[in-house]
């Protein structure tokens, strides 16, 4: 996180990019201290949002490197892949905001008329951008043959898909007042993200209800089918997940669970 993004020698010092991140890290120097600063966010946010729970995030911290518990497609991995690429887009959208960025600014204007009493204003976060660059680069992975199976890439593309969705249906309207003696007879407003952790809570209700999905032929292509004949058909805005999860009680590496024990 120290690093001076100037060379792109330095995107060796990454451990973990496949061949295609590694390309875009040369290409866009200026990107990777959003993109480094997301992935210290998604650890510390989901730590936060599971520090309740039996599994607490914190093999997270072993990253690029994971283990069982985030490797054979359960829940939790769902959940992480989710925050993940919406902390990607989300971070880039802000620093094109905040002027870091060189091939991007504001978000565009809104298209609805503005209300009565306000008017648009000020620079709303890039969500066109983040998501697009934020996608390219999150997605590299999962289209890698290196990661697992194909249905393993199947479920981890559409919860990375999810959790842009719901970093897109946040973008909300932020105002500030103008006026004569702190009056507000002016309100300056624009569209903002809000904070990440908003954003895990969404995706931890999502978590709590997850699909269990197969990755099986229907028709000419395969697609995400619920595992349970009595569950309806996948919705693009549905966390899924492949395997079951241990009760992360007990320790036993081999599952991936850490225990409960001295928390």
């Amino acid at each position: 996180s120290g690093v001076a993004w100037n060379e792109s020698q330095q995107c060796r010092l990454l451990a973990g990019l496949v061949p295609a991140q590694l390309q875009m890290c040369r290409r866009n120097l200026e990107v990777m201290p959003s993109i480094v600063q997301a992935a210290h966010q998604t650890k510390s946010i989901c730590q936060q949002t599971f520090t309740d729970m039996r599994w607490n995030c914190s093999s997270v911290q072993l990253a690029p490197s994971f283990g069982p518990d985030l490797l054979k497609g359960p829940r939790e991995a769902a959940f992480l892949y989710a925050l993940a690429a919406a902390a990607t887009a989300r971070s880039i959208a802000q620093a094109c905001t905040s002027g870091e960025l060189p091939l991007c600014s504001c978000g565009p204007v809104p298209s609805e008329a503005p209300g009565p009493d306000f008017r648009w204003g000020g620079c709303g976060d890039n969500l066109r951008y983040g998501l697009q660059l934020g996608a390219a680069f999150a997605d590299s992975p999962l289209k890698s043959s290196s990661l697992g199976t194909r249905a393993l890439r199947a479920v981890s593309l559409h919860n990375s898909a999810v959790g842009r969705q719901v970093l897109s249906d946040s973008l909300d309207t932020k105002c500030t007042c103008h006026g004569v003696s702190g009056s507000c007879s002016v309100k300056t407003c624009w569209k903002g993200l809000p904070n990440l952790g908003e954003i895990a809570s969404d995706l931890k209700s999502k978590y709590l209800a997850a699909i269990r999905v197969t990755h099986r032929l229907v028709g000419p292509r395969k697609q995400l089918i619920p595992k349970e004949t009595d569950v309806g058909p996948v919705r693009e805005m549905d966390l899924v997940y492949l395997s079951n999860s241990p009760d992360y009680c007990t320790p036993n590496l081999l599952l991936g669970s850490l225990g409960t024990q001295d928390r």
